[in-house]
């Protein structure tokens, strides 16, 4: 059974991720030790708030020189959720401009509204589009509805690293890949089926 460490740097309730993977049928380890995540089989980053106070808990915790460890050099199968997909850019210019971990080549910026619908935040359901296949996505079709609660997104440098896209403010990335390090910027854990799905999907890696 897979093991999966759910990463604990004071940014969010953890527990309705935690529920999520034990439905799909995985082991959570929702930890605030870096040295817990070599017991893991896959690594979750989620996260609610504001990405310098992210980035400064990761590295006062301990966890960035883990990360780099566990995701990149050994290649455990990784997913960052909403801040955490935002987190692996470069860097970030919420209140104030701020380094990332650097594993996803581009910047986080704020969501800038083209009509008089788009509110910032973003929350709520909205689609996704394919930009490309990608094993996170079996057994979901294109155009499906997942739930987002978010003011910044993240600006990919290439495309190539682009899985999803969402009609919003003009159009964000949603969703990102690079080898086995992924990142969603809606919420699985609150997007019911088709959420579940990309949980059982990213567990399958």
């Amino acid at each position: 059974m897979a093991i999966v460490a759910i990463v604990e740097y004071g940014m969010s309730n953890l527990d309705s991720v935690a529920r999520a993977i034990e439905y799909c049928g995985a082991t959570p380890l929702v930890t605030d030790q870096p040295r817990d995540l070599a017991k893991a089989t896959h690594i979750v980053l989620p996260g609610v708030g504001a990405f310098n106070v992210g980035m400064t808990n990761l590295r006062a915790r301990g966890f960035e020189e883990a990360l780099n460890e566990h995701v990149i050099q050994k290649a455990i199968p990784f997913l960052g959720i909403c801040l955490g997909m935002q987190l692996l850019a470069n860097k970030g210019y919420e209140v104030a401009e701020t380094p990332g971990l650097g594993w996803i080549e581009g910047e986080v910026v704020r969501l800038k509204s083209f009509t008089s619908k788009e509110k910032v935040p973003h929350v709520g359901w909205n689609c996704i589009d394919f930009a490309k296949p990608s094993p996170l996505l079996e057994q979901i079709e294109s155009g499906k509805d997942f739930y987002f609660v978010h003011s910044f997104h993240m600006a990919c440098e290439r495309s190539d690293h682009v899985l999803t896209t969402t009609p919003y403010c003009g159009k964000f990335v949603s969703a990102v890949n690079k080898d086995n390090i992924f990142g969603v910027q809606f919420h699985p854990e609150k997007s019911q089926k088709l959420g579940f799905q990309v949980i059982r999907n990213f567990l399958a890696l």
